[in-house]
Order: C-alpha cells, then sequence, then structure tokens
C-alpha cells in the first residue's frame, strides 16, 4: 500500500524581525496556486494504468492452456473495451464505474502474491499462507479491512453480502467451498470464471477454475464484503 507523501512548506516569518519595507516599494501580491500541469498528467496516467490492469487481470491470471490466440483474441477485446470507456471530458480518463479502485487494489495485492508456498496457519508472505491468511492478509494491507481468520467465519460476515448464484460472482468477492455445505476454504475471486487462493501443503498461490475441476465440485457461495 503506498505511504502518502506530505509536502513541508517553509516556515513564514511572522516575527517582525525584519526590516519593513519603505513607503514607496509596492510589493507584488503572490499569484493564485495552480494545480500543476505535470500533477494533473500523471494523475491521469496512474488512472489509465489502474483500468488498463484491471480489464488484463482475468487474461493475466488466466490458465497455461489456453491458446495463445484465444488468449491474444481475449485481450484485444479487453484493450478496446477499455478504450470504449476513456472520457476526457471528466476529470479523470476513465469512468468511475470502469475504473473500480478499490477492487483494483485488491486484485493487484492479491496476484502479487502467486507463487507464496502454503502454510498452514500462515498470514504473511514471509512466513507463508494458508487460505484465510492470504484472503485476510490481502484485504487488510489493500483496503486496511480485517476480516475474520477462519473461512467458515469469513462466510457468515454479517456485513458481507451473500452471492447465491455463481454467474453472480464479481472481482473481489470471496469464494467458499467445502464439502456436505461444511465451508473448509476460500479464495477471492478474480474473474472469467477463476479464482486465487492458497490451496494446500506442497503447493503455492495460484490461480484455479471456479466452472471445471476439483474446485468446481467443492464450491458452496460467495460473499462481497463492504468496501
Amino acid at each position: 500500500m503506498a505511504s502518502a507523501v506530505h509536502a513541508q512548506t517553509a516556515p513564514v516569518d511572522v516575527d517582525g524581525a525584519s526590516s519593513p519595507a519603505s513607503a514607496d516599494v509596492v510589493v507584488a501580491a503572490p499569484a493564485p496556486a495552480s494545480k500543476p500541469v505535470m500533477a494533473s498528467v500523471k494523475e491521469k496516467a496512474a488512472e489509465a494504468a489502474t483500468a488498463t490492469l484491471s480489464a488484463l487481470l482475468p487474461r493475466l491470471a488466466a490458465s497455461d492452456t489456453l491458446p495463445l490466440v484465444d488468449r491474444s483474441a481475449m485481450v484485444a477485446g479487453d484493450i478496446s473495451k477499455l478504450l470504449a470507456a476513456y472520457d476526457l471530458s471528466k476529470e479523470g480518463v476513465v469512468s468511475q464505474e470502469q475504473q473500480g479502485g478499490k477492487v483494483n487494489a485488491v486484485l493487484q495485492r492479491a496476484l502479487a502474491l502467486m507463487g507464496t508456498p502454503y502454510r498452514w496457519g500462515g498470514t504473511s508472505p514471509d512466513s507463508g499462507f494458508d487460505c484465510s491468511g492470504l484472503v485476510g492478509y490481502v484485504f487488510r494491507t489493500a483496503l486496511g479491512i480485517e476480516l475474520p481468520r477462519v473461512s467458515r467465519d469469513m462466510a457468515s460476515k454479517a456485513d458481507a453480502e451473500l452471492v447465491a448464484a455463481r454467474e453472480e460472482l464479481r472481482q473481489g468477492d470471496l469464494v467458499f467451498f467445502g464439502l456436505k455445505g461444511r465451508i473448509n476454504h476460500v479464495g477471492i475471486y478474480v474473474g472469467e470464471g477463476r479464482f486465487l487462493h492458497s490451496p494446500s501443503s506442497g503447493k503455492d498461490v495460484r490461480v484455479d477454475s471456479l466452472i471445471t475441476g476439483y474446485w468446481a465440485n467443492r464450491y458452496l457461495s460467495g460473499r462481497r464484503v463492504a468496501m
């Protein structure tokens, strides 16, 4: 999480120690401060980069088994949709709906942890993660949101909206797995039918399918954390 940088302003001389200006000297009033053009450009560039990454995240996390031609076509489609969302008439370069800043922060933090080894009880990149340790770390460090420690408690969190249908999941939602209605695993939905999680001992944080395979058969529900 980026830290805020505070600019220091030089102290104003208010003790009257300096010599007063003579009566015939006209002191020009300082020009009103204006927002530097460069700062505005940098802000717009940052917004564009965030929106671009958000649009491409599901493709970047896609399975390597997807043919290169198909993946290229999908990425091209995403970029076309992104360009259509640009709106230079507003302060930002993209609409607020497309920007989704908080969801982007969660996805970026989560995907940056891919490859971190699983460790039972682990809650940090240094020690490794178990499934709920990973999810808790992502939301805490990306947005300052504290989640319950274990997956079953996350699934019953009162202020998190229940997402009953798999088709209604959105990026950043929590997804829960188990058998016979008993939850024992959690991950973060990244889009395109895939989710990021810390699977089990001997494996690393990775992205798997929510639609086919092992985890599809154990999916139980989703939760949308209030951001």
